[in-house]
């Protein structure tokens, strides 16, 4: 039985259910819903969240917080222990239990715990005590050379049988450029089972969006006026020679209209990102939208353009439906992975669970290249056949083009595989929205190079599809003589049923595949 691709409700219903599981998420608003501590060494710990910062400007110490300071705010932060915990002490006790928030430069790392004094644990032990090296049931931590404040520790302590226990409101000033990260522990086993529940505020000097962030609110500035100069440069063309445009030139149009509502929605998504502190859904489903339908249809006019259509087929015949339902199923796929890339905290889904929505999009792409490049190799075969000198030209220069584009890309995906390994901690933050923005720039240039290759002109009809195929062969130059035609046409009907035949292999496709045989 052949294997088809299907698209049913469980497509639906997966959208459904992101959109569900994906709450408004603020990278620089982080909020805490009964968050639980995390058992290591002889410690409890929750993984408050963790930003790249810039340095505050001008340092305000009596209002931190302030507008042009970049800083970390605690905001109605409160701890609850177990009823267990809290009924082992009285209500006359003071300082029942401590729990410390911690902040630390990534640099910094190795100043938390006890590996410089030789030991494993990261909670101050009585023999430690002992020494004057710390106080017991303390985190441990080396003061930094440069500044003796840091790493910053904040400590909240419960007082008598309460459950509960709020952290003063307070905000920490950043005086140093760098990846922060903040982490709540406590070291009495007591308190096991306690819960956070609150949120931090974290903001630049120039707004609260996150440090990786930042440089990409220009970038999408800068790629809304490439894509409007190349969607100016196109309307004039297009309006100049309206009367000779093709069917391919409106599908060229309709790739530039997206690209430029996808960087524009961009632009202002971050932009009020940076101005609020969080990521409001309406206008983030729209730009998440406006992206996976540009990649769907970008990808759908290469394949279409690798097929000939409009230079040597008419239409794409039988398999117009499977060119849909791959753009479809595509469309599916990306959209689900970036509804949770933006909406959701991608740090909430396991290894396994990211790679349930990243390996679908990953095999498409795969199969989009291998029909391209195969559609490729006959377009230039038949054009080689029927001696079309400026449609092979024309050919040749898209596929040298297209082959850079995917050798770049290989390129790309193993410095980008090479930097996520080399970078676990995201120590080289400044840098990481290059890997990014380059897909964005490849797309952009690869939408030109189409854009300059079938620019509407005075005489489409050079670079278009012909029905008068003795026409065609004539302006080339070719023999018209009986046998000529018949021996050409002998070749073409070979190559169709190897096309066919190949198609049948690779993708499936039997006996409802049909060729225009006006070609």
């Amino acid at each position: 039985m052949r294997p088809r691709l299907r698209p049913d409700r469980f497509h639906l219903g997966l959208l459904l259910g992101l959109l569900l599981l994906c709450h408004r998420a603020g990278a620089s608003i982080h909020e805490y819903y009964n968050g639980a501590f995390i058992p290591r060494s002889n410690s409890f710990f929750f993984h408050g969240g963790s930003e790249g910062l810039y340095a505050s400007a001008e340092v305000n110490i009596t209002a931190p917080a302030s507008d042009g300071n970049s800083f970390i705010q605690f905001e109605s932060v409160t701890f609850r222990q177990t009823k267990e915990s809290a009924s082992m002490h009285s209500d006359m006790q003071q300082k029942t239990g401590l729990v410390e928030a911690i902040v630390v430069e990534i640099q910094d790392r190795d100043k938390i715990g006890g590996r410089y004094l030789n030991t494993d644990a990261i909670c101050c032990t009585r023999e430690l005590h002992d020494r004057n090296l710390c106080k017991v049931g303390e985190v441990i931590i080396r003061p930094s050379q440069d500044n003796s404040d840091w790493p910053k520790r904040i400590q909240t302590f419960f007082d008598g049988s309460s459950e509960e226990t709020t952290m003063v409101t307070q905000a920490i000033p950043i005086i140093k450029t760098g990846m922060y990260y903040l982490y709540f522990m406590f070291c009495d086993p007591q308190l096991k089972g306690t819960i956070i529940k609150g949120r931090t505020v974290w903001r630049n000097p120039h707004g609260y969006l996150p440090g990786k962030m930042a440089p990409l609110m220009t970038f999408y500035g800068f790629m809304s006026l490439a894509y409007l100069l190349l969607g100016l440069c196109w309307f004039l063309q297009f309006v100049r020679y309206w009367k000779h445009t093709l069917q391919l030139h409106y599908h060229i149009t309709a790739v530039i209209a997206l690209g430029m509502c996808e960087m524009a929605f961009w632009y202002f998504e971050y932009g009020n990102f940076n101005s609020t502190g969080s990521r409001p859904m309406g206008i983030t489903i729209w730009a998440v939208t406006f992206t996976a339908v540009k990649k769907t249809v970008s990808r759908l006019l290469l394949l279409v353009v690798s097929m000939g259509y409009g230079v040597v087929r008419p239409t794409l015949g039988g398999i117009t439906s499977r060119v849909a339902l791959l753009g479809f199923v595509y469309f599916i796929a990306s959209e689900a992975l970036e509804l949770v890339e933006h909406l959701g905290n991608i740090n909430d889904f396991s290894g396994k669970a990211r790679l349930f929505l990243v390996l679908p999009v990953a095999l498409l792409d795969a199969t989009f290249i291998i029909w391209i490049f195969s559609s490729l190799s006959k377009t230039l075969e038949k054009l080689q056949i029927r001696k079309s000198t400026a449609k092979l030209e024309l050919y040749r220069k898209f596929t040298n083009s297209l082959a850079v584009s995917v050798l770049l890309s290989v390129a790309w995906i193993g410095y980008e595989l090479y930097f996520n390994a080399t970078d676990p901690l995201s120590e080289l933050w400044q840098r990481s929205w290059i890997v990014s923005a380059f897909w964005n720039v490849l797309s952009y240039v690869l939408l030109g190079i189409i854009c300059i290759l079938w620019a509407p002109s005075h005489n489409p009809t050079r670079y278009a599809y012909s029905e008068d195929t003795n026409d065609d062969f004539d302006d080339e130059g070719m023999p018209l003589t009986g046998s000529g035609v018949r021996g050409i046409g002998d070749n073409l009907s070979k190559l169709e049923r190897k096309e066919r035949k190949n198609m049948d292999h690779v993708f499936g496709m039997g006996d409802d595949l049909e060729e225009d045989k006006r070609e």
